[in-house]
């Protein structure tokens, strides 16, 4: 079972990838509301850490470059862990949110060539899809936490206005931007939280109709050549 399981995971590196971002966003509510605990805190970056890892082996699986991904992967990985134990203090925290949107926007780019580089649609490319979305969606996250720290108040809530917001909230308003669903009570108030939330938009926009428009190519020009 363990090894018909591993097997799976090598075969289709892109929906352990899916499958260990969901449960993500399953899990933070359990640690979100913890933040006073190290504990807690280190347990919510050792789960970043997870994903992080899994995003350096999907990387190695596409035709993107391994060393650059480990060039950015490895500071990442340390200054995720010198975040918890400074407990976010600056300037670490920042250091640390620009080397993971970094990663996260490497491993988005090499998703995209990962699915384009193949003229046959096959299960993993179709994973590559939900994974390469929710790594923009993390990306985003990422780039909304280097703007509040750049620029204060650029993001409101309805319960708490004034404090920063947490981690999770905004991962959870770069979700519904990317998805367009606008339901987030998360406001971008400032001219740059605003403009970064219209740059989302368009990117999660123009994402999923070059995908269908590339799915839809391949699925009709395979249908043609096997009818000739």
């Amino acid at each position: 079972m363990t090894v018909r399981a591993w097997s799976l995971a090598k075969q289709h590196p892109s929906g352990v990838l899916l499958v260990a971002q969901l449960l993500g966003i399953a899990t933070y509510p359990f640690l979100e509301g913890r933040t006073d605990d190290q504990l807690a805190t280190l347990a919510l970056s050792l789960l970043g850490l997870v994903v992080l890892t899994l995003s350096l082996w999907v990387v190695r699986a596409t035709p993107a470059l391994t060393w650059v991904a480990v060039l950015i992967g490895i500071p990442t990985v340390v200054l995720t862990v010198v975040d918890v134990f400074t407990l976010n203090a600056q300037p670490w925290h920042l250091w640390s949110d620009l080397f993971h949107a970094l990663f996260y926007g490497y491993t988005f780019v090499a998703l995209i060539r990962y699915m384009f580089d193949d003229e046959v649609i096959g299960a993993d490319e179709i994973l590559a899809v939900g994974a390469t979305f929710t790594v923009g969606i993390w990306l985003f996250a990422f780039i909304y936490s280097i703007c509040q720290t750049l620029v204060p108040g650029s993001f409101i809530a309805a319960l708490s206005p004034e404090a920063p917001r947490t981690w999770f909230e905004l991962l959870f308003l770069s979700c519904t931007t990317m998805t367009s669903t606008g339901l987030s009570d998360v406001v971008p108030v400032l001219p740059h939280a605003r403009s970064l939330v219209m740059l989302q938009q368009i990117v999660g926009m123009l994402y999923l109709a070059v995908v269908v428009a590339r799915i839809v190519g391949l699925t009709l020009a395979r249908r043609a050549k096997e009818a000739a």
